[in-house]
């Protein structure tokens, strides 16, 4: 059965390791900090100026002036600081964090990403995924595995305006986990959600992926 939200949410959080500065993205990335284990200490940052992101809070703890990137509402840690987002960027272009979580529209079986907009589409704006996938040490994608029209959002080459160039290291999908050991390498197929077959991963993928599940 295909992994939900939070499931994909919780894989992409078991990649989190003590002492980490980690980027969180829009959407699905974002409840990565509901998740993350006890005893792992991370500090979340977020693009508008805000390092020391807790998880999202109850309905007594809303602060409708605490908010991430993507305008959510959230918690303060004991040591939360803010700053300009000339400031936050500076952190992420410096390459200050450790690992980036980012959702994707496609996702190349040479580690390119698009994610920022499909041309004809009102775009807010590209945020600061350019910026992320260029100063982050790692970059992990969630996604679904297909489109709404069932075709493979893991292609041979994106199809979509690029946010970065051969930047992804670790692809977590409703279906399946890949993960690449070096930028030059292909991606290889690690893990299946629970039920997923190795055999349907294939006939809906498009791109070229080595298969390395253990057992």
């Amino acid at each position: 059965m295909p992994m939900d939200r939070n499931q994909m949410a919780a894989r992409a959080a078991r990649e989190l390791r003590d002492g980490f500065y980690v980027n969180l993205g829009i959407g699905i990335p974002t409840l990565v900090a509901n998740h993350i284990a006890p005893g792992i200490d991370v500090t979340l940052q977020s693009e508008n100026g805000m390092l020391g992101i807790g998880p999202f809070p109850t309905e007594a703890e809303v602060d409708a002036d605490l908010i991430n990137a993507g305008k959510q509402t959230v918690t303060e840690v004991p040591r939360t600081a803010f700053f300009s987002s000339a400031d936050s960027f500076a952190m992420i272009r410096g390459g200050h964090m450790n690992l980036s979580v980012l959702g994707a529209m496609e996702v190349a079986e040479n580690g390119d990403i698009a994610n920022w907009m499909i041309p004809g589409k009102m775009v807010k704006g590209m945020g600061g995924a350019m910026d992320l996938v260029a100063g982050c040490k790692r970059i992990i994608v969630i996604m679904d595995h297909v489109s709404k029209d069932g075709s493979s959002k893991f292609r041979k080459a994106c199809t979509l305006p690029l946010t970065g160039a051969g930047v992804v290291d670790l692809l977590i999908t409703d279906l399946a986990v890949f993960e690449r050991t070096d930028r030059t390498g292909p991606f290889r197929l690690i893990e299946l959600a629970d039920g997923v077959t190795a055999d349907e991963v294939r006939a809906k993928t498009e791109a070229d992926y080595v298969e390395a599940l253990a057992g």
